[in-house]
Formats: C-alpha cells, structure tokens, sequence
C-alpha cells in the first residue's frame, strides 16, 4: 500500500484525550503495521497525558502488513508490541513498528492477558530473573496493584516464598489466592511479624514504605528493587546506617528485550495472567479507566478493547 489512515489517541495540555487521524507512508524495511485488538492502562500513561504523544505502550495486536525487508513474522500473528511513539502509541486503532520490537504471544496466552505483561508483567519479571532470585528465597512484594499481583504470580511459579504487603487489608484473601504465603497489612503498624527474613523486596507502590518496618525485616544481603516510575523529581529516602550493616543493595532494573521472550514464555507456561479492568478503546473508555487509576480503583490492571475484540 501507498500509505496508511488510523485512529491515536493522544494526551494534551489541558490532559484531556484528543482522538486524531494519524497518516504514515509505506512501510519501510523491517516495519510491521499492527491492528491493535487490546491495550494494557498503566500509571505511566498519566505521566505522558498532558504532551501530544499518542499514549499506551501495552499493546497487542495482529499483524496485517509487512514491510519489504521483515523476516520472521507472518500476516495474522497475534503480536505484542511494548514501545510508545509520537504515532504509534497503543492506544490507538493500528500501529507501525520495528520488527525487532515485537514479540509473538506464546500459544496458552490470550492477547487481554498479554497487554499488561508488556509493561507491568516485564517491570516484575526483570527483578526477579536477572538478579539472583532463587526459588527457596523469600520475596516481600509491597503494593498489591497492578505490578504486585502480577509480581506474586511470578516470584510462587519460580519457587519462592511469597509475603504481601499493603495497607488495604481487603487484598489479603486476594493476594493469598494469588500465590502468596502470608499476607501483612501495613496500616497502624510498629513492627511486622513475618514468618522469616526477606531475601528480596519489590516496591511496586509510587510512594515510599515505611522504611522502619522493613529494615528490620530483611535478610542480612538483602535485596531492595523500587520498581514503580515516579515523577522525575521524586527521591528515594532510605536510613543509610541500617542499610551499610546488613549489606543491602538497591538495585534499579530496566529489562532488555530477550526478557520480554523469556518472561511471556514463562507466563503462558505457568498460566499467569492479570486480573482485569476493562473498558473500550475509546476517548471516553480511555479517560474512565485512567481516572479510575488514578483513584486507586482499578482492580488490579486495566485493559482496552477494540471493537472486534469486545
């Protein structure tokens, strides 16, 4: 084809969601035009709402169109894509991308279930399988959201010990039933009595824990992996001294792209899978799903529907 016509929806300044006709010529190389049948809803999009960016980068589509230099994909294969662009965001009605960033979805994965590995599901797994975890460690998963409840299916299916953490104590028999061995809450707390050390903590909230009750709680090498995006002026304030003696690392994870293949791989082989919000893949459905987590409603990850895939 000569060019092709689809539907963004992007962010502006006054943060309302704008739908635009978007135009891009003939593919060129190894590009992919993508139709999107589902996105993920992540509270990175909330960052990006105000810039002219067409938002979503927790897309999954079916690949309609090759470019003339793409070599291992095929016409029909139900891909993912993880990447936003000024136009091609996932958001959106189609998408044109690099073969090279796309994955195909595993058999035993539906494509709702994908959309928010590409985000959430990845940001977990890359802190689990490149740092050292071990299936007879323990792993504290603090903020039971969108990363957390995926972050406790990955961590029991490798093995671990698995104790949530979150100040909503109406998670517990949620989180319970999603792999974990124990549940704490974290509200009006001066200690927390866990059953032993933790080897590894995974942030998944945006704001800081209380660090005084969980210091005290990890192993001596302990690992501590903050995991959510925050606003770029957001500090990490952590007691030093606390740290220095038991030898605990803070360590930032960013995956690479043969995580994503091994961690879908994983997904689909284990059966692990986001409980989902969903909505439409509409201006309307957009703002309703942000807004809503934006309130801390959204249980436990949003997703988009095209209207064929409703």
């Amino acid at each position: 084809m000569s060019g092709y016509t689809f539907t963004t929806f992007r962010g502006s300044p006054s943060a309302e969601i704008h739908e635009v006709v978007t135009e891009r010529p003939s593919l060129l190389k190894d590009e992919v035009l993508i139709k999107v049948t589902h996105s993920g809803v992540c509270g990175t999009d909330e960052h990006f709402r105000r810039s002219g960016i067409a938002l979503g980068h927790e897309g999954v589509g079916v690949v309609t169109e090759l470019g003339p230099e793409v070599k291992s994909l095929k016409i029909t294969n139900p891909q993912t894509y993880g990447v936003a662009s000024q136009d091609s965001g996932s958001f959106a009605t189609a998408a044109i991308r690099s073969e090279r960033y796309l994955q195909k979805i595993p058999d035993g994965l539906a494509s709702d279930d994908a959309a928010p590995l590409m985000c959430a599901g990845i940001t977990v797994w890359s802190a689990l399988s490149l740092h050292g975890v071990r299936p007879s460690d323990t792993v504290g998963v603090v903020g039971i959201g969108g990363l957390g409840h995926l972050a406790i299916q990955f961590a029991k299916a490798m093995g671990c010990e698995v104790i949530a953490f979150s100040a909503t104590s109406s998670k517990e028999e949620q989180s319970l039933k999603l792999g974990a061995s124990c549940f704490l809450s974290t509200e009006n707390r001066d200690a927390l009595p866990v059953p032993k050390r933790l080897d590894h903590l995974l942030i998944t909230s945006s704001q800081n824990p209380d660090w005084d009750l969980f210091i005290p709680i990890l192993a001596n090498g302990a690992k501590i992996f903050p995991l959510a995006v925050v606003e770029e002026n957001e500090r990490l304030d952590i007691p030093y001294m606390p740290c220095l003696m038991k030898s605990i690392q803070i360590i930032f994870s960013i995956p690479n792209i043969r995580s994503f293949r091994s961690m879908l791989d994983f997904a689909a082989k284990h059966k692990i899978g986001p409980i989902i919000d969903r909505d439409d893949m509409t201006a309307d459905g957009i703002v309703r799903s942000m807004e809503k987590l934006k309130a801390g409603n959204t249980r436990y990850r949003g997703v988009l529907y095209c209207d064929s895939h409703n």
